[in-house]
């Protein structure tokens, strides 16, 4: 497969909290979600940096787009580290996992 050239669609995420924040019982769900949406967040903006498809990605893998799909997906899959290592290498990046003490 060629590898495609990706092209973000446009997102106002803020716009998007703000107005999502005004529904029952999202804020406290969404907070409770934070770490996996900095992952996601982070997982995503590698991929956009490498200009690359979910489906280029899921080929360096050597798994599926829909594979690919849930691990840029907060909260609803916790990725092994060894996955995480593949997605990291298929874009180009080398995956760090820091532990900072607490204050």
């Amino acid at each position: 497969m060629a590898d495609l050239k990706y092209s973000p669609v446009k997102h106002d995420h803020q716009r998007f909290l703000a107005k999502a924040r005004a529904r029952k019982g999202f804020s406290e769900a969404y907070d409770a979600l934070e770490f996996e949406y900095r992952v996601a967040d982070q997982l995503l903006e590698a991929r956009a940096r490498a200009g690359l498809t979910q489906d280029v990605v899921a080929e360096r893998m050597g798994t599926t787009k829909s594979a690919v799909s849930r691990l840029e997906a907060a909260g609803k899959h916790t990725p092994s580290l060894a996955t995480l290592r593949r997605y990291a290498k298929a874009v180009g990046c080398e995956l760090q996992v820091t532990l900072v003490p607490q204050k």
